[in-house]
């Protein structure tokens, strides 16, 4: 199982061909307290780059993008109903979505858990 990050402070956890993605805990730290989670349905094809849910906190509504281009084959619909998961559980129950990887060599594009470490540094 690989873990990758993006600059947007998404993760993907690839496990063969799918990905699970959801926002790392300095993403759910810095939107604070999330009310709602709007999720894309399943067979919906994401680009990389393009947005794939919305998050909205007590602070402000962000996008989640897409890390990776593909189909949504699984949601976490959890999330509609505790939307604090995100908070609570960022990288584990707090998920979005499953997407079926269309193109898995984006994932060299995206950062590796140190390098990510790193670029918070920067922040």
């Amino acid at each position: 199982m690989t873990i990758r990050y993006s600059k947007d402070h998404e993760y993907i956890r690839v496990d063969g061909d799918v990905g699970t993605i959801g926002i790392t805990d300095y993403a759910q730290n810095a939107l604070g307290d999330v009310v709602f989670v709007e999720l894309p349905s399943v067979g919906k094809t994401l680009a990389k780059g393009g947005e794939a849910a919305v998050v909205e906190s007590v602070k402000a509504a962000s996008e989640v993008f897409s890390p990776v281009s593909g189909t949504v084959v699984e949601v976490n619909s959890e999330l509609e109903a505790t939307p604090a998961t995100v908070n609570e559980d960022p990288a584990g129950k707090g998920w979005f979505m499953k997407v079926k990887l269309s193109t898995p060599a984006e994932l060299d594009d995206l950062l590796d858990e140190a390098a990510y470490q790193d670029f918070l540094k920067t922040l």
